[in-house]
């Protein structure tokens, strides 16, 4: 285990964070905040601990970086990155607790956008900005910033980028990893701009377009007001739905679409079933919210289709409580909590993908049944998945489901009711943010217990890393030579 060139990476990653970090002192200059100081002691931490990590590993250095040393340092660098990323909001004295800002930085940063804070609005902006930046600095993933940026880490990259990135498309857009990954994070740039273009045109304020469009294109839901979305215009409601719903695509699908591949968009089974659950979700919704709350088609229209493409994108803005709609209707919401965006895209939850392959899967094997001696294979895009890759799959929805009840056991064990315990646990997971219960979309995360809002925290590294990055390091075999 070459620990001296994972300590060298985390080095590295922390000086990252720092810089970002310090991006804060533009808000604090901007609107003459008093909270120079605080953002000073946490840039300054960061840094030196950065530093002091890169320089005094960088000696005799080994750049070799295996399998079991990339799943070490990704899981390390959230958990890191995490800790580090609370310094804003204890210095700042914006968070008075440590397990409540780690909270809140783990939120921000797996892109969850579940708060414990009650108050958004009171927060100085330098805050409410760096809050929002933590979402857009996970959503692409820092590590694969980092395999952008230093070509030195293309030893053993490819592995690196893999275990952060689990849900990356493995068919890379360029030979070289750290070309895929500066695409990538070049299509993410791009998406973020424009939005904070368009909502701009909307009257929205360049600050709050910037935030927003961090919370949007990372799928976060991180807002900068306490109702969320739903004082903004209609535009700016279906400005953010549309964004929403293109962060939730496969961001190499974006790089074809740019470069003109039309046919790998068309032939893409994901991307048409992502886009057909959308629509039938949000044409059932709207349809109920018109008939049963008297909306008119319009109103109906927005904030069903807006609601539908946040729960389904992982991203968790709101226009409205739907735990007030009609059964039928928040139950549709619910349904959206397992399923999750697109492989390769910001989003969090299960995947589209997955769930396309287990139907598939099922579909097959029936058709086995009823031909035995015919040689039937199972497609994905025009391709043969072969039966391991198939078995990998319906092993990780196994594998979520377990998980997620055996964690809304040990939430109930922590004095919480059976409801908020199942949909806190599902939403840290599915790195979705509003849930039900005592946890739905007008509420906030704060009655949690402390021991609660670690173990969540650990459930949303676990779920923004997929499950089996971090679960390996349980395992015997993973500390074997």
């Amino acid at each position: 285990m070459n620990i001296r060139f994972v300590l060298n990476i985390l080095g590295r990653v922390l000086i990252i964070l720092g810089l970002f970090m310090c991006t804060n002192f533009i808000w604090v200059a901007v609107y003459e905040e008093a909270t120079f100081w605080g953002h000073f002691y946490a840039c300054l931490i960061t840094l030196l601990g950065g530093a002091g990590l890169f320089l005094g590993s960088s000696i005799n250095l080994k750049p070799s970086l295996g399998l079991r040393e990339s799943y070490l340092t990704v899981t390390f660098a959230w958990v890191v990155i995490s800790a580090f990323s609370t310094l804003p909001y204890l210095f700042t004295q914006s968070i008075a607790t440590f397990e409540d800002a780690f909270f809140e930085s783990v939120s921000g940063l797996t892109t969850t956008g579940a708060s414990i804070l009650n108050d958004i609005e009171a927060l100085p902006r330098s805050v409410l900005y760096w809050r929002s930046m933590t979402h857009w600095i996970g959503g692409m993933g820092i590590i694969v910033l980092v395999v952008a940026i230093l070509p030195m880490l293309r030893v053993g990259g490819y592995n690196l980028f893999k275990s952060e990135a689990t849900g990356i498309s493995y068919e890379k857009l360029t030979p070289r990893t750290a070309s895929t990954a500066k695409r990538l994070w070049g299509i993410y740039l791009g998406l973020t701009f424009l939005q904070v273009v368009f909502l701009m045109f909307g009257n929205m304020d360049f600050f709050e377009s910037l935030c927003h469009s961090f919370g949007t294109i990372a799928t976060g839901g991180f807002s900068t007001q306490n109702d969320s979305i739903a004082g903004y215009s209609p535009y700016i409601q279906y400005v953010i739905t549309v964004f929403m719903l293109l962060a939730g695509v496969n961001f190499t699908l974006h790089y074809f679409l740019i470069k003109g591949k039309f046919k790998k968009l068309r032939r893409n089974d994901e991307l048409r079933t992502y886009l057909g659950i959308i629509l039938i979700a949000g044409v059932v919704v709207t349809v109920i919210l018109v008939r049963h709350l008297n909306l008119g088609v319009e109103e109906a229209f927005r904030k069903a289709f807006f609601q539908v493409v946040s729960i389904i994108t992982s991203t968790g803005f709101i226009t409205d409580d739907y735990l007030l709609w009609p059964t039928r209707g928040w139950f549709v919401i619910f349904l959206l909590f397992f399923v999750g965006a697109s492989v390769g895209s910001t989003g969090g939850g299960i995947k589209v993908i997955r769930l396309v392959v287990a139907f598939k899967s099922f579909y097959v094997n029936f058709l086995r049944l009823l031909h035995p001696n015919s040689v039937i294979v199972l497609r994905v895009n025009g391709e043969v998945v072969d039966d391991e890759k198939v078995s990998t799959i319906l092993g990780f929805i196994v594998l979520y489901f377990v998980t997620a009840f055996v964690g809304t056991i040990v939430m109930i064990f922590m004095n919480v009711d059976a409801m908020t315990a199942m949909a806190s646990v599902i939403s840290s997971m599915g790195a979705i943010g509003p849930a039900f219960g005592e946890v739905g979309p007008t509420s906030n995360f704060a009655m949690i217990p402390d021991g609660g809002k670690f173990f969540l925290s650990f459930l949303m590294i676990l779920g923004r890393l997929e499950l089996t990055t971090v679960f390996v390091l349980f395992t015997l075999d993973f500390w074997k030579d």
